[in-house]
């Protein structure tokens, strides 16, 4: 069994079978006996190298054995091996060719956070979002199909991702086209571990054996030519099997079920994986893992060690303490406003830890609703609340918001339903790159109907704008980014805005900077250096139409500035605004490029956007010689 490691080591461990084994075609060499060991040097790589990085690294330290099995077992890249989400696809970089890269991991120009398809030939679909693997796989052994090639198709999804609906969706249909590929349940909530021991393994062996698979296809043959005969058998075969492992939906949705087996017990998985990898049509493999196995501090604590910071040099000093959170102060609103409002409800879509809705569900646990990685779930939900006259609350990233929107738009916006959308998470993320960046919100929001859309431009903004969302009649939504604002004062209370309402901050000539959101203190050197209006819009929408032609009659160069794409976006929305007035004022629209940002520090992410305090002072530099050059 795995070794234990109480702590992340600080250089680099010896690990002389995994130096042999840097990619899949080295691994298939070893002996079977060696793979023991390699799981343990694997593990602590992977420790290593997160702790140079930081990052996610729970997640892959329980899918050390089921990694090794796999390329061990199955012929990648040739065979199709998808992993789900991709925080447990860590230790699939390091055996494939990544490991000397893997201090890079989600550095600027280093390795992606996730599977990427143009980083390595073994990473067969590119993934962040989650529940994309079974439907990816299938569509994979489909085209296996139709073109003639025979290869294998391997999902590997977690059972936190197997809530969504999409997942299930790909599994309804897998039988039905009577698909050649396996899924691989990686289930490490623990929950049904009792489940897993010396008789479960043996009957996962036997189950997938080619011994069983024949007499059983033998059987249905004899048993077919008489009435009634093979469905008895089968159903017997079914009841049987759902008394001592508990695959009896998978069965029923048509998958040949195998499990559940301990997924840190490399010969048992190895036996059942040659076992399944022989059988045809779909195959189902339900195996039980610890998230942070071998840590002993992950084990404890999965949830705090999902992730770790980079490790600082022994000695550094103590990092100052940060502001709060944007996500800390929209925790603490929500709390506040439910103690003011009884109707007020709370939901999440497994983001509980991430926007900051711990302290609401221990206050308040008969109405808070958290609905797994179930995005569309969580806004219709919402919507069917708002028909009964709850107040709910939605909290969700940016990114995840584009899963649900046709729900946003069908259940809640036609029907001009009071639901809050909390938007974490918006703009540039960092390290997670382009698959969390929040670009797309403004655009796809502002669009629809009576939506109510706020960008507030540091914590007290956010504050309040929470607040008028909540007591607006409809739809509406507050965007706010990752991490710390400029730790403003919050004023006591749950005062609202007057709604559609910008407010100059600074007044100059020539030159106004209309800010959507928290790029406010950027645009505030510019405006100091240049002389230059300085103007919190707040609204995306409703804009405030009297403010921006008020500011047009008066400046020769109107520029916004939010941090969002510009194609669509809020400074679109300005320029829609002086063509239908029929105003011929010079606009520049500053915001993200019409490009998938690279993963970076947000800071880096920013500057390459030109979206500093100096790239946004450069394009209005420039604009401006235009203008006088004209």
């Amino acid at each position: 069994m795995p070794k234990t490691f109480h702590e992340i080591p600080r250089v680099r461990p010896v690990t002389p079978l995994l130096d042999r084994a840097a990619t899949p075609e080295q691994l298939r060499l070893l002996d079977e006996t060696d793979l023991e060991s390699l799981a343990d040097e694997l593990r602590q790589e992977l420790l290593y190298c997160v702790g140079q990085t930081g990052g996610h690294f729970g997640a892959g330290l329980g899918v050390i054995e089921l990694t090794i099995a796999l390329h061990y077992v199955f012929k990648t890249p040739e065979d199709r091996l998808v992993w789900d989400v991709g925080h447990q696809a860590y230790p699939h970089k390091i055996l494939t060719g990544r490991r000397e890269r893997m201090t890079t991991l989600r550095q600027k120009d280093g390795l992606a956070a996730f599977p990427r398809r143009s980083e390595s030939h073994y990473d067969t679909f590119g993934v962040g979002h989650s529940s994309t693997s079974i439907s990816a796989a299938l569509g994979m052994a489909v085209a296996a199909r139709l073109k003639g090639e025979r290869r294998k198709s391997i999902a590997v999804i977690g059972d936190g991702a197997l809530t969504a609906g999409m997942a299930f969706e790909a599994l309804n249909h897998a039988p039905e086209v009577g698909a050649d590929m396996l899924v691989v349940l990686n289930d490490n909530d623990m929950s049904i571990s009792h489940n897993v021991g010396g008789l479960s393994n043996y009957l996962a062996r036997i189950l997938s054996s080619r011994t069983y698979s024949s007499m059983r296809e033998g059987g249905k043959k004899i048993l077919s030519r008489l009435p009634g005969a093979w469905e008895i058998a089968r159903r017997t075969e079914e009841y049987a099997k759902g008394m001592l492992v508990p695959g009896t939906l998978f069965e029923e949705l048509g998958w040949n079920y195998i499990g559940p087996i301990d997924g840190h017990d490399l010969p048992t998985l190895i036996a059942t994986l040659r076992n399944m990898r022989d059988l045809s049509g779909p195959q189902f493999l339900h195996v039980i893992t610890k998230k942070g196995k071998g840590f002993a501090p992950a084990e404890a604590d999965p949830i705090g060690y999902h992730a770790i910071t980079k490790l600082e040099p022994a000695g550094a000093p103590p990092k100052a303490p940060s502001a709060p959170k944007y996500s800390n102060i929209f925790g603490q609103w929500l709390c506040d406003m439910a103690a003011a409002d009884p109707r007020l409800t709370g939901i999440t879509p497994a983001m509980k830890e991430g926007s900051d809705l711990v302290a609401f569900s221990e206050r308040y646990p008969d109405r808070y609703f958290d609905v797994a990685i179930a995005e569309q779930h969580a806004v219709t939900l919402a919507a069917g609340m708002a028909c009964e006259g709850l107040k709910p609350v939605v909290a969700i990233y940016s990114t995840f918001l584009q899963r649900a929107y046709d729900q946003l738009v069908h259940d809640v916006a036609v029907q001009d339903l009071d639901v809050l959308f909390a938007i974490d998470r918006a703009g540039l993320v960092g390290e997670d790159g382009p698959t969390h960046a929040g670009t797309f919100d403004i655009a796809y929001l502002r669009c629809i109907p009576g939506m109510l859309l706020m960008t507030p431009s540091d914590e007290n903004e956010m504050r309040r704008m929470l607040t008028t969302g909540y007591l607006y009649n409809g739809p509406a939504a507050v965007r706010y980014p990752r991490g710390s604002g400029p730790n403003a004062a919050l004023e006591p209370g749950l005062q609202p805005l007057e709604i559609g309402k910008g407010v100059i901050r600074r007044e100059g000539r020539k030159v106004a900077l209309l800010v959507f959101g928290v790029l406010l203190g950027e645009a505030r050197q510019v405006a100091e250096a240049l002389d230059a209006t300085l103007v919190d819009m707040r609204f995306v929408k409703p804009l405030d139409e009297a403010l921006v032609r008020e500011l047009a009659e008066r400046h020769a160069l109107l520029v916004t500035i939010e941090e969002g794409c510009v194609m669509g976006g809020a400074g679109a929305a300005v320029g829609e605004l002086l063509a239908a007035h029929q105003l011929p004022r010079p606009l520049l629209n500053l915001g993200l490029p019409d490009i998938y940002v690279e993963h970076a520090k947000p800071a880096q992410m920013l500057a390459a956007c030109g979206l500093d305090a100096a790239g946004i002072e450069a394009a209005v530099r420039q604009r401006l010689a235009q203008l006088d050059a004209d």
